[in-house]
């Protein structure tokens, strides 16, 4: 297991428990890469140094610091530069990566779909290509661990024309696996589809478990799973005698949301996203019991407003009421029309079926 030193930069403006928090998920990010954080710091500076990010001075005390503490790898909790990456890796003599390299690291590891490994690994190769700064540290990661799964450094000391021909022929191998989705998303437009959204480890794998009767992989690690899993379930309807009784809903998990995710990285993952895009519904499940759970959901609505999906229908659900009842009157008053509940205890079931039934059944009123 690596021994991960975390990085975080506090700015003339930014407030001190924000970046903190954002240490934590830094953290977490890094526990389900399989590393160990060892230490963290909180730097403060008006500005950032544009050689060593952090300044030189403070990068030579991270050197000894690394020494002292058998520290594996940096993980700047900012987006640097193939210059910043460089310096500080000779002057720390360690490994160095920075917040968006250490999510692509996972995204490589978790992805499952032929689709979504040419998306890490195009997203990859562009970052990487763009931080190419000469031969030196930063081009000799062959040893594995954090930061090095994917496309592989060997890959990267080929010339920049080479790199740039590879993903022009991933792109158009994306296209074409985006096209027959397509094909198969148009045969499936008969069929009322649902999308659970929302941050990563907000328990939407929990609640598609619990509709659907799946087993699903559900554990306490950010992006524990990466494509995207669609479900079939019933809902029963006494008023829809021509239905049976009974509405057939395609339900479909998604990637979660995080904090600070580049437009890139969002861009280059619409495939894997594109059933949040496309489902009649969206379910957008809030993990009620986290602290900072306004600013995760801020994000994700950020994250929507990106896709081009913000204004469309959504049901929230403020998931884990059994880990934090103190707030649910805060949010109650809030949020009026949001469902709480707890997935995992099968509290409030029944009454987000009765939502999802109203909104179909509007639906079915309307093409009538």
């Amino acid at each position: 297991m690596e021994r991960v030193f975390l990085v975080g930069v506090l700015g003339k403006y930014d407030k001190r428990w924000e970046k903190m928090d954002l240490l934590d998920e830094l953290a977490a990010l890094v526990k389900t890469a399989e590393g160990e954080v060892i230490e963290r710091i909180l730097q403060r500076r008006k500005r950032l140094e544009p050689r060593f990010f952090i300044g030189k001075g403070k990068a030579q005390e991270l050197a000894q610091i690394a020494q002292e503490l058998d520290i594996n790898t940096f993980v700047f909790d900012e987006e640097l530069t193939g210059t910043q990456l460089r310096n500080l890796e000779e002057i720390t003599e360690r490994k160095v990566i920075d917040r968006t390299e250490l999510i692509l690291d996972i995204f490589a590891k978790h992805a499952r779909s032929k689709a979504s490994k040419i998306e890490v690994e195009l997203t990859q190769l562009k970052y990487r290509l763009s931080r190419l700064t000469g031969k030196g540290i930063t081009l000799s990661r062959l040893g594995g661990g954090i930061g090095t799964s994917g496309p592989g450094e060997k890959k990267l000391e080929i010339d920049r024309r080479r790199i740039r021909d590879h993903i022009k022929a991933l792109e158009k191998l994306l296209k074409s696996i985006e096209l027959s989705k397509q094909t198969q998303s148009s045969q499936r437009k008969s069929l009322f589809r649902i999308a659970i959204v929302g941050y990563t480890n907000a328990g939407k794998s929990t609640l598609m478990n619990r509709l659907t009767h799946s087993d699903l992989l559900v554990e306490n690690k950010l992006f524990s799973t990466l494509d995207s899993t669609t479900r079939t379930f019933y809902l029963h309807n006494s008023k829809l005698p021509n239905y049976n009784s009974q509405l057939k809903i395609l339900l479909t998990d998604t990637v979660g949301f995080l904090r600070k995710l580049p437009h890139g990285l969002i861009a280059s993952f619409k495939s894997t996203l594109q059933e949040a895009v496309e489902a009649n519904l969206r379910i957008y499940v809030v993990d009620m019991s986290h602290p900072n759970c306004e600013l995760q959901l801020l994000a994700g609505n950020k994250i929507l407003e990106e896709l081009g999906v913000r204004e469309k229908p959504i049901i929230y659900i403020f998931n884990k009421i059994d880990r934090n009842y103190d707030l649910m009157t805060v949010f109650k008053e809030k949020y009026p029309d949001a469902i709480f509940m707890s997935a995992l205890k099968d509290k409030n079931f029944d009454l987000l079926k009765q939502k999802i039934l109203s909104f179909l059944q509007s639906k079915i009123n309307n093409h009538t």
